[in-house]
Protein backbone atom coordinates (compact mmCIF):
# COMPACT_ATOMS: atom_id res chain seq x y z
CA UNK A 1 0.00 0.00 0.00
CA UNK A 2 0.92 3.35 -1.11
CA UNK A 3 -0.31 6.79 1.51
CA UNK A 4 0.28 9.94 -0.33
CA UNK A 5 -0.31 13.79 0.82
CA UNK A 6 -2.52 14.99 -1.90
CA UNK A 7 -1.42 17.19 -4.23
CA UNK A 8 -3.40 17.10 -7.37
CA UNK A 9 -7.12 17.40 -8.19
CA UNK A 10 -7.19 13.81 -9.21
CA UNK A 11 -5.62 12.55 -6.02
CA UNK A 12 -8.48 14.74 -4.29
CA UNK A 13 -11.03 12.80 -6.25
CA UNK A 14 -9.47 9.66 -5.54
CA UNK A 15 -9.72 10.57 -1.90
CA UNK A 16 -13.44 11.55 -2.40
CA UNK A 17 -14.62 8.35 -4.60
CA UNK A 18 -13.46 6.11 -1.45
CA UNK A 19 -14.86 8.94 0.86
CA UNK A 20 -18.71 8.56 -0.87
CA UNK A 21 -18.72 4.46 -1.52
CA UNK A 22 -18.09 4.12 2.66
CA UNK A 23 -19.79 7.15 3.93
CA UNK A 24 -22.77 7.91 1.35
CA UNK A 25 -23.14 4.33 -0.08
CA UNK A 26 -22.06 2.31 2.75
CA UNK A 27 -23.44 4.23 5.63
CA UNK A 28 -26.29 6.15 3.95
CA UNK A 29 -24.57 9.94 5.17
CA UNK A 30 -26.30 12.25 2.90
CA UNK A 31 -24.06 13.12 0.33
CA UNK A 32 -24.84 17.02 1.17
CA UNK A 33 -22.97 15.93 4.42
CA UNK A 34 -20.26 14.07 3.25
CA UNK A 35 -18.82 17.04 1.62
CA UNK A 36 -18.35 19.96 3.75
CA UNK A 37 -17.12 23.56 4.04
CA UNK A 38 -13.53 22.41 5.06
CA UNK A 39 -12.88 20.59 2.15
CA UNK A 40 -10.27 23.35 1.09
CA UNK A 41 -8.63 23.85 4.32
CA UNK A 42 -8.07 20.40 4.85
CA UNK A 43 -5.37 18.56 4.27
CA UNK A 44 -6.14 15.20 2.74
CA UNK A 45 -4.72 11.87 2.00
CA UNK A 46 -5.16 8.98 -0.25
CA UNK A 47 -4.31 5.44 0.51
CA UNK A 48 -3.75 3.38 -2.71
CA UNK A 49 -3.64 -0.76 -2.41
CA UNK A 50 -1.00 -2.74 -4.52
CA UNK A 51 -2.80 -2.56 -7.81
CA UNK A 52 -2.95 1.10 -7.13
CA UNK A 53 -6.39 1.57 -6.91
CA UNK A 54 -7.87 4.33 -3.78
CA UNK A 55 -8.78 2.11 -1.20
CA UNK A 56 -8.47 4.70 1.75
CA UNK A 57 -8.59 8.37 2.81
CA UNK A 58 -8.73 11.15 5.74
CA UNK A 59 -7.72 14.67 6.40
CA UNK A 60 -6.86 16.99 9.19
CA UNK A 61 -7.25 20.27 10.23
CA UNK A 62 -5.60 22.40 12.75
CA UNK A 63 -8.77 23.53 14.35
CA UNK A 64 -7.94 25.94 17.41
CA UNK A 65 -4.30 24.83 17.74
CA UNK A 66 -5.44 20.67 17.59
CA UNK A 67 -5.36 18.76 14.75
CA UNK A 68 -8.34 17.31 13.73
CA UNK A 69 -8.64 14.05 11.98
CA UNK A 70 -11.70 13.76 10.22
CA UNK A 71 -13.04 11.20 7.19
CA UNK A 72 -10.82 8.79 7.77
CA UNK A 73 -12.14 5.62 5.74
CA UNK A 74 -11.06 2.03 3.83
CA UNK A 75 -13.11 0.75 1.12
CA UNK A 76 -14.62 -2.80 2.63
CA UNK A 77 -12.27 -4.67 0.22
CA UNK A 78 -8.89 -3.29 2.46
CA UNK A 79 -10.18 -3.56 6.09
CA UNK A 80 -8.36 -5.59 8.33
CA UNK A 81 -4.65 -5.34 6.66
CA UNK A 82 -3.37 -1.84 8.61
CA UNK A 83 -4.82 0.44 5.98
CA UNK A 84 -6.84 2.38 8.76
CA UNK A 85 -3.31 2.57 11.03
CA UNK A 86 -1.43 3.99 7.40
CA UNK A 87 -3.95 6.69 7.39
CA UNK A 88 -4.20 7.55 10.58
CA UNK A 89 -0.22 8.06 11.08
CA UNK A 90 0.01 10.11 7.50
CA UNK A 91 -2.45 11.87 9.27
CA UNK A 92 -0.67 12.22 12.67
CA UNK A 93 2.66 13.37 10.30
CA UNK A 94 1.00 16.41 8.71
CA UNK A 95 -0.74 17.50 12.10
CA UNK A 96 2.53 17.23 14.08
CA UNK A 97 4.74 19.28 11.02
CA UNK A 98 2.34 21.99 11.37
CA UNK A 99 3.20 22.30 15.00
CA UNK A 100 0.09 20.61 17.00
CA UNK A 101 1.01 18.61 20.55
CA UNK A 102 -3.08 17.23 20.83
CA UNK A 103 -4.77 15.31 18.13
CA UNK A 104 -8.85 15.32 18.15
CA UNK A 105 -11.02 13.30 16.16
CA UNK A 106 -14.90 11.89 16.25
CA UNK A 107 -14.54 8.32 16.40
CA UNK A 108 -17.91 5.89 15.21
CA UNK A 109 -18.59 3.54 18.66
CA UNK A 110 -17.59 0.85 16.67
CA UNK A 111 -14.10 2.04 16.02
CA UNK A 112 -13.20 2.77 19.65
CA UNK A 113 -10.88 -0.36 20.13
CA UNK A 114 -8.63 0.61 17.09
CA UNK A 115 -8.25 4.25 17.85
CA UNK A 116 -7.48 2.70 21.73
CA UNK A 117 -4.87 0.86 20.49
CA UNK A 118 -3.05 4.25 18.80
CA UNK A 119 -3.00 5.77 21.64
CA UNK A 120 -6.55 7.49 21.50
CA UNK A 121 -8.54 8.08 24.78
CA UNK A 122 -12.82 8.51 24.84
CA UNK A 123 -13.48 12.33 26.07
CA UNK A 124 -17.14 12.60 25.56
CA UNK A 125 -20.66 10.74 26.21
CA UNK A 126 -21.74 9.19 22.57
CA UNK A 127 -23.62 11.62 20.57
CA UNK A 128 -25.18 11.41 17.10
CA UNK A 129 -23.17 12.31 13.83
CA UNK A 130 -25.45 12.08 10.58
CA UNK A 131 -27.17 9.45 12.60
CA UNK A 132 -24.48 7.38 13.26
CA UNK A 133 -22.95 7.24 17.23
CA UNK A 134 -19.33 8.89 17.72
CA UNK A 135 -17.66 10.25 20.89
CA UNK A 136 -14.76 12.40 20.90
CA UNK A 137 -11.20 11.04 21.84
CA UNK A 138 -7.90 12.80 22.34
CA UNK A 139 -3.98 11.46 21.34
CA UNK A 140 -1.29 14.26 23.47
CA UNK A 141 1.94 13.98 21.09
CA UNK A 142 5.02 14.59 22.69
CA UNK A 143 7.08 17.05 20.98
CA UNK A 144 10.55 15.62 19.22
Amino acid sequence: MNIQQVKTKEQLDDAFSVRYTVFVDEQQVPVEEEIDQFEDEAEHVVLYDDSQKPAGAGRVRVVDGIGKLERICVLSSSRKNGAGRIIVEKLEEIATQQGVSKLKLNAQTHAIPFYEKLGYEVVSDEFLDAGIPHVTMIKEIEKS
